[in-house]
């Protein structure tokens, strides 16, 4: 089985570096443009040097055109690969000969720019394009040995051609070392972006690993606590039945209650078995913002019997969306959090950004450690030491990542906790596949 690896835009990661490396060169390839064309002009104009004008403006015709196909290339979605680099490199390395042709050929100092093009390809190729461009480079400057058109000072030039080719091999030198350390070093940024990248794919990996984990673990417990729960209300059912019982009131209330919390159970693990899965199952209902908002948090109210929960509703206009189970659950689990640490007072808003929903839960207990605010969705962050604590808020923030939302936390100035739940409304749209 095989994998493309992605970042949080769903674009494989090589992709992007592929896009960042080819920009680089296409960088590269302007500055290489403009030294070379203020070269000829300098030698051919103000030294007075003739130089093939024509043949050698041709070739910067050539380099410009190559580039404005780079541009056009980068504006393509499709992976920039490992080719694609290598061809240009390899075109760079032919203009860069054919220049060196019309002006000195090997003698000239700035054949040692072939080692820039060997550099980059050492950093961006792979393997076996690194060595051909070293092939590439090694068999030009072989040829311009041999095969070149001689550089004609004028008689009345006051320099030796010795003097100039050392000016030259400074100029070449300082030229080379600059760029060097302005193009390796943006290039070696753009590899660490890629590993922190790929750091954050592996920590969402391992995440979603444990998320599965939880999944398999909560449809086996409700397979087998389906049977003994049925089991209890059968013998419940024959305990109301029974004449004995029947005449004891206060038995019959505790057995009522009973029977209710069973029927609860029993609710519960249906729920579990049929949201189990996809994120957006069997159970997606028809509704609005508002609608589905007002009704979890109702419903919370009441099941956990919570007596002090504000609701402040600042929505404005109603939207229709698609809810379910697994969505009503992340914000259970952000409530459940809240009124553990403050049971005596939590804040809910229900606010629209743009277009985005926002539900803000706000408690009045001692807030987030430094180091759980730091670890906000991760799984087990908890202060509590009992094994399993720390879920409630790793699950919801899965939830609105899968969403293409997001969950974020932070303590209030004074007191307490705020976390933001924020989903934008297509992800939830009615009508979205």
């Amino acid at each position: 089985m095989s994998a493309t690896v992605a970042n949080w835009r769903g674009v494989p990661v090589s992709q992007t570096a592929g896009h960042a490396n080819m920009l680089q060169l296409v960088e590269l390839r302007w500055m290489a443009v403009a030294g070379q064309l203020a070269t000829i002009l300098l030698t051919h104009l103000v030294f007075g040097i003739r130089l093939p004008m024509m043949p050698m403006l041709s070739v910067l015709t050539g380099l410009v055109i190559l580039n404005a196909a780079s541009l056009l290339r980068l504006r393509r979605e499709s992976p920039i690969t490992n080719g694609a680099l290598f061809g240009g490199l390899l075109l760079d390395v032919l203009g860069l000969s054919a220049q060196l042709y019309f002006s000195g050929g090997a003698t000239n100092p700035f054949v040692s720019l072939f080692l820039l093009q060997v550099v980059l390809g050492s950093v961006l190729l792979a393997s076996w394009s690194a060595w051909t461009i070293v092939a590439a480079t090694s068999l030009s400057f072989i040829f311009l040995t041999a095969f070149y058109r001689p550089i004609t000072l004028p008689h009345d030039f006051d320099r030796s051609l010795f003097a100039l080719h050392v000016q030259g091999m400074w100029v070449c030198f300082a030229l080379v070392a600059v760029l060097l350390v302005a193009f390796v070093g943006r290039i070696n940024t753009n590899l660490r972006a890629q590993d922190s990248r790929l750091a954050d794919i592996e920590r969402q990996a391992v995440e979603e690993e444990h998320i599965v984990r939880i999944g398999m673990l909560a449809s086996g417990a409700a397979h087998e606590l389906g049977t003994p729960l049925s089991s209890l209300s059968v013998i419940l059912g024959d305990w109301r039945r029974n004449p004995t019982v029947a005449r004891n009131a206060e038995l019959m209330r505790d057995i009522e209650e009973m029977q209710a919390e069973v029927h609860r159970c029993k609710a519960i693990v249906t729920s579990i078995l049929l949201s189990s899965g996809d994120a957006r199952g069997e159970q997606s209902a028809a509704t609005t913002v508002r609608g589905f908002v007002d009704r979890v948090v109702a419903d919370w109210i009441a099941a956990r019997g919570f007596a002090h929960a504000t609701y402040d509703d600042r929505f404005g206009a109603d939207v229709p969306i698609v809810s379910d189970l697994v969505l009503q659950q992340a914000v259970f689990n952000m409530l459940d959090n809240a009124a553990e640490y403050s049971p005596q007072r939590i804040d809910i808003t229900l606010a629209r950004d743009d277009d985005d929903v926002v539900l803000t839960v706000r408690d009045a207990g001692p807030g987030f450690a430094a180091q759980q605010l730091g670890n906000i969705g991760k799984p087990y962050n908890s202060t509590k030491p009992e094994l399993g604590r720390g879920m409630g808020l790793f699950l919801a923030s899965n939830v609105a990542r899968k969403l293409d939302g997001a969950l974020t936390a932070r303590n209030q100035p004074r007191s307490g906790a705020e976390v933001t739940f924020r989903l934008p409304l297509a992800a939830i749209a009615l009508g979205r596949d």
